[in-house]
């Protein structure tokens, strides 16, 4: 009797987990839905354009003595050096970006015209940001040679354009792949080989990148970090308390697709319908958002925020609290 009574309690504590788990991915449905994003509240107006708060205004004065110090002389004499045979780079963020033969990315104004080409960037404005000049520069791999052209500034240089976008680049851009300058006042971007701005279409749904303070962390397809709220709920079934206000600050990530996700834990990977009827992504079963507070890729403004807020690891565990 007494070993019927101990097989008796195991199954139903076996039974006891195994609801949890069903009651986790009942209604996943993430197989069946398309890849939509932040469903419901929205980023704050403004896109993803900024990178940081202070940094300049797409018309800022030349570097400080500091920065100037930082970036060095070698580096000042490449920024105002030809371009040579231009190159395509591939960025986990933002896709391909043009750079120029050191590596260093090139940059687009949006004040500029394409048609026709004129660059509005003198005085100060290009100290910041060094026109790149047209002499000597070639179309590396994967660039059409038809897109590349000149036009000539207002003293009379000639400057490098990109399917008719003067070319520039950044004076606080210290070595290869900097992108310091990607956002800048909501007016700079990184030039794509096409002359465009570059674009982030390219990225999964959800993927992770390597941030350098909080190591791997989930992003959504566009580069933007991901967050979890410490106040919901993963078992027995997926619970927001982000609700009404909170939403404006905390956007909630749609559904995405198990397929159109990479370096994510498919485990747990599913979404739920929210008490406001909206459906909603989670990692491991925890539900996940976006912060109004960032404004490009690489921010993580909202870590930490109220002691609530965290990113994500790739396994849905938060940063900072299952880490220590």
């Amino acid at each position: 009797m007494k070993t019927s009574w101990r097989n008796a309690s195991l199954v139903a504590s076996a039974a006891a987990v195994l609801a949890l788990t069903t009651a986790c991915g009942q209604d996943s449905g993430a197989s069946s839905v398309g890849s939509q994003q932040n469903v419901g509240a929205t980023a704050a107006a403004g896109g993803y354009g900024g990178l940081g708060s202070g940094i300049g205004t797409g018309t800022e004065t030349s570097p400080s003595a500091s920065s100037t110090s930082a970036v060095g002389q070698g580096n000042l004499g490449a920024q105002s050096a030809s371009a040579g045979k231009l190159q395509v780079s591939a960025n986990p963020e933002l896709g391909d970006v043009l750079t120029d033969a050191t590596g260093l990315t090139l940059y687009r104004f949006d004040e500029d015209t394409a048609e026709p080409p004129k660059s509005n960037c003198n005085g100060d404005c290009a100290t910041a940001w060094p026109p790149v000049p047209a002499d000597d520069a070639s179309a590396g791999a994967g660039i059409d040679k038809a897109l590349l052209g000149e036009v000539t500034r207002a003293d009379g240089s000639k400057q490098l354009t990109i399917g008719g976008w003067p070319a520039y680049r950044y004076a606080k851009d210290t070595k290869a792949g900097d992108l310091t300058g990607q956002g800048v006042g909501g007016k700079w971007y990184a030039l794509a080989p096409t002359g465009k701005k570059a674009s982030v279409a390219s990225l999964p749904g959800l993927s992770t990148r390597n941030d350098p303070k909080l190591g791997e962390i989930v992003v959504d397809k566009n580069g933007m970090t991901v967050y979890r709220f410490a106040k919901d709920k993963a078992w027995p079934k997926p619970v927001s308390n982000c609700n009404g206000a909170c939403l404006e600050k905390w956007p909630v990530v749609g559904p995405v697709q198990a397929n159109d996700t990479k370096g994510v834990q498919k485990k747990g990977l599913m979404n739920f319908t929210r008490g406001d009827g909206v459906r909603q992504q989670t990692v491991n079963c925890s539900p996940i958002y976006t912060f109004s507070g960032d404004k490009e890729p690489g921010d993580t403004n909202g870590q930490g925020v109220g002691g609530t807020w965290y990113a994500v690891r790739p396994n849905g565990e938060m940063v900072g609290i299952s880490d220590k």
